[in-house]
């Protein structure tokens, strides 16, 4: 990897009872996070999406991870879902605080928008606007509803340093716009949304796309959230072991 090309790879959140018997089997449950720091280069942490977070949780965290590590945490869905990216400031700035803890570590927030919210380009840029308020990490957004898959909304998002969510899964249609720096990537499981494996025929693609992104160094972050099955963790290792050791 040349230039400041960074790839991390990692799971959708790692406390998942159902991988005791494989990807877990003979580590404690107070060991998972450390067990996953030691096969992967970063985390996706999904319940910060549902409940406020102390920030002691955060303090943790870093404590239990490699200085390397990185944390890409989704932002609560009062900001996305009830709120609907309106009136969002005092919400951000207690969201800000509250991850602080995890210092640099923190590598991005990731803000998933409903499916049934429609494409409303003055709402995308006053959110934008929002953000500026917090700089200090970069800020990812997935769309799920398809009305938003178009130029307009990529130009409003490159426009204020905003990377668009890569998310593929069978329930929704992939957007692949590329937005900013930032690469960011969300496998739900092609086929079957959280439970299907990709396998290295499944993972090809994708490989050979994260070499041409860090190629030209931009920052890629892919996450695996095809849980329900156990797949998640054997994927990631999968597609880090064929990024690193494909020839040159």
């Amino acid at each position: 990897m040349t230039g400041a090309s960074r790839l991390i790879v990692g799971t959708s959140g790692w406390s998942y009872p159902g991988w005791r018997g494989g990807f877990y089997k003979g580590v404690p449950q107070r060991r998972w996070l450390a067990h996953c720091a030691e096969h992967f280069t970063g985390i996706e942490i999904n319940a910060t999406f549902y409940r406020f977070m102390k920030p002691s949780a955060f303090t943790g965290w870093r404590a239990q991870t490699p200085d390397a590590f990185a944390f890409a945490l989704k932002g609560h869905r009062l900001v996305t879902h009830r709120s609907r990216l309106k009136d969002t400031g005092k919400t951000l700035e207690n969201l800000k605080d509250s991850f602080a803890p995890l210092g640099d570590k923190l590598a991005a927030v990731l803000w998933q928008l409903p499916p049934n919210l429609e494409k409303d380009a003055g709402l995308l840029r006053a959110f934008a606007r929002a953000l500026k308020a917090w700089p200090e990490v970069p800020h990812v957004l997935e769309f799920r509803h398809p009305s938003w898959f178009e130029r307009e909304t990529a130009a409003i998002l490159e426009a204020h340093g905003l990377a668009n969510c890569i998310s593929d899964a069978g329930r929704w249609p992939l957007w692949d716009a590329v937005t900013a720096g930032l690469v960011y990537v969300r496998l739900h499981g092609h086929e079957r949304t959280y439970a299907s494996e990709y396998g290295e025929a499944g993972l090809g693609p994708w490989a050979e796309r994260i070499h041409g992104w860090l190629a030209a160094g931009a920052q890629v972050h892919v996450y695996f959230d095809n849980d329900a099955e156990g797949a998640a963790p054997y994927d990631a290792m999968r597609l880090m072991a064929m990024v690193e050791t494909r020839p040159a």
